[in-house]
């Protein structure tokens, strides 16, 4: 073979070795497959997805605030409306208790005729009745101890057959509608030992 040959010959081996450096370059990865990325990928959805439901959890919160807060609006609403109209029935029947009063006193006249006291009787059973059936309650506290939230005290001496601290008389009754005080009951309260009746117990 020819010098001409044989270096044609060397040339060739050159470039087909470079070739082959090329390849065998490529096969190591340095330019990264879609295999490699895909990695990053997932960790970018990850983040993402973890972001949505931060964001749905604060929604969720601020949801249930503003539940809660609709809620106690919802309640004192139906408390004060509650109020206002017990404060209202209230103010009607302490105007009736007047006309408790006057058939009380015509019933304690003694110059009333017999057919007179018994209709004013009757009149004030119906009117006692229908306070009852409102939800009116009657302090009748004789006998019992005095209360100053409701009893009123006008008088305080020696009563017999009371003992100290009790409501030896009642001048006037009150009235409680529910949980309010329509008026304070009028007692005498005894202030000392009372001294036993004629039949040796106390009077009631």
């Amino acid at each position: 073979m020819t010098a001409k040959g044989k270096g044609q010959e060397q040339d060739l081996e050159i470039v087909e070795s470079a070739a082959a450096t090329e390849e065998a370059a490529g096969d190591t990865g340095l330019e990264p497959s879609p295999a490699e990325a895909e990695p990053t990928g997932e960790a970018a959805a990850g983040d993402e997805l973890a972001a949505l439901r931060r964001e749905c959890e604060e929604l969720r919160q601020a949801l249930l605030r503003r539940r809660a807060d609709f809620e106690n609006y919802r309640k004192r609403v139906e408390r004060d409306r509650g109020t206002a109209t017990i404060e209202a029935e209230a103010g009607v029947l302490r105007q009736v208790l007047g006309t408790v009063d006057n058939l009380e006193r015509a019933l304690a006249a003694q110059d009333a005729g017999q057919g007179l006291r018994e209709g004013v009787a009757l009149t004030h059973r119906e009117l006692l009745g229908l306070l009852e059936a409102l939800g009116v309650e009657t302090l009748d506290p004789l006998g019992e101890r005095f209360d100053p939230a409701a009893h009123q005290a006008i008088l305080h001496e020696p009563a017999a057959g009371f003992e100290e601290g009790t409501v030896a008389e009642v001048y006037r009754k009150g009235f409680r509608y529910r949980d309010r005080l329509l008026r304070p009951a009028l007692v005498k309260v005894a202030s000392g030992a009372g001294e036993p009746d004629a039949a040796g117990g106390d009077v009631q």
